[in-house]
Parts: C-alpha cells; structure tokens; sequence
C-alpha cells in the first residue's frame, strides 16, 4: 500500500513564501515521478510541478520562476518550495506519485494554500 503525507500548507500574504513537503511511503519502485497538482474552487486540477527519479523537471507556465520543486530519492520525498506567491496561487495542493513499474497513480489528500492579505 502505497501512500503520501503532506506537510507545509497554510495562509501567507502576496509575495510570501511557503514550502510544501510529500513523503511517500510502501511499495515504491525506484522508477517513478513525483510531482503537485493543485485546484483552485471551481477549476479543474492541474499539474504545477512534476520531477522525475532522473531529476527532470517540469512546471506549468504559471509557476516557472517562482517554483522549484526537488526531491531526494534515498528518502522518497518531494518538496515544492513556492516563492512570490500570488492571490491566484491559492488551492488545494496534492502531492502526486506516478510508479512506472505499475503504471499505476497515487494521490495525497492536499494541502490548503492560501494567499491573501
């Protein structure tokens, strides 16, 4: 049984910073990406940031340059280190673990960000 705990969410102002943290846990093979989605009230989810066992990375359009997520492999965690946040940042964050091996997809139960002054 695989699963993922988040740690990190919370209320900041505009221009702040939070860092988000998923740790996954049980069968994991070592092949996999890690990686966030978010959804804002009313949105679809999307995917904000994903990393690869590899090291590569992707982001959406919307967080490049303020966004950086990282990972350690030995401790099969992911964090998400958001700066200059926005209003339009705040969401539900989900840590999301993709196992090739199963091809199979985990999900966090998020994290509540939320941006206001």
């Amino acid at each position: 049984q695989v699963q993922l705990e988040e740690s990190g969410g919370g209320l900041v102002q505009p221009g702040g910073s939070l860092r988000l943290s998923c740790e996954a846990s049980g069968n994991i093979s070592r092949i996999n990406v890690m990686g966030w989605y978010r959804q804002a009230p009313g949105k679809e989810r999307e995917s904000v940031a994903r990393i690869s066992s590899g090291g590569h990375t992707t982001y959406a359009e919307s967080v490049k340059g303020r966004f950086t997520i990282s990972r350690d492999n030995a401790k099969n965690n992911a964090n998400l280190q958001m700066n200059s946040l926005k209003v339009q940042d705040t969401a539900v964050y989900y840590c999301w673990l993709w196992v090739q091996s199963v091809r199979t997809e985990y999900w966090g139960q998020g994290t509540q960000v939320t941006v206001s002054s």
